[in-house]
């Protein structure tokens, strides 16, 4: 197995791509050990002295780090506990079906143009960065969202919220007024 691994905007994160499906659908973030229960491979992961998250998607994991460690010393066990997942047979996820879809019948129109422009323009863009973002509520004008993996603490996530993200909503929605990231 080859694990190709890339730099995240988040020096602290890393993304590791197996060349395998890691989820079938959505994705999950652990910012624990004991938040990782449901998940074999995160659970491992957990096991390495130094890794404070762990995010997984449909093609990578993102790895998170103490921020006091080096990356030189901390990744051939990451990518040990990966290979050792892979050949175990088990699964990334006990069950995927406890993965939550951000889809409600009761969204309202705007709701709708959110979530659109969410799934097709962003999600790409910060999956290609180790991370994943997800709608959580639109009151007022304020849209909240959570960021995750490697998102998630980096240092430019605000940047992307107010000035990539908040644009442009704001451009094709004109009833969005802010974007915020949601409290955790």
């Amino acid at each position: 197995m080859f694990i190709q691994t890339e730099d995240t905007p988040n020096p602290d994160t890393l993304k590791f791509m197996p060349g395998d499906t890691v989820l079938k659908t959505g994705s999950v973030d652990y910012s624990n050990k004991e938040s990782s229960v449901s998940s074999p491979l995160a659970s491992r992961l957990f096991e390495i002295d130094g890794v404070s998250r762990v995010f997984l998607s449909s093609d990578f994991i993102s790895v998170t780090k103490e921020t006091d460690l080096e990356w030189n010393n901390l990744k051939p066990s990451i990518l040990t506990g990966i290979m050792e997942h892979y050949s175990s047979g088990l699964p990334a996820l006990n069950n995927e079906k406890e993965i939550k879809i951000n889809d409600s019948a009761e969204d309202n129109e705007i709701v709708k143009q959110i979530k659109d422009l969410l799934e097709t323009r962003v999600r790409p863009a910060v999956a290609m960065d180790g991370g994943d973002i997800s709608f959580c509520s639109f009151e007022s004008g304020v849209v909240t969202l959570q960021m995750k993996g490697a998102c998630a603490g980096c240092p430019s996530s605000t940047a992307t919220l107010k000035m990539g993200i908040e644009n442009m909503l704001r451009h094709y929605i004109p009833e969005v007024t802010e974007v915020k990231a949601a409290e955790l």
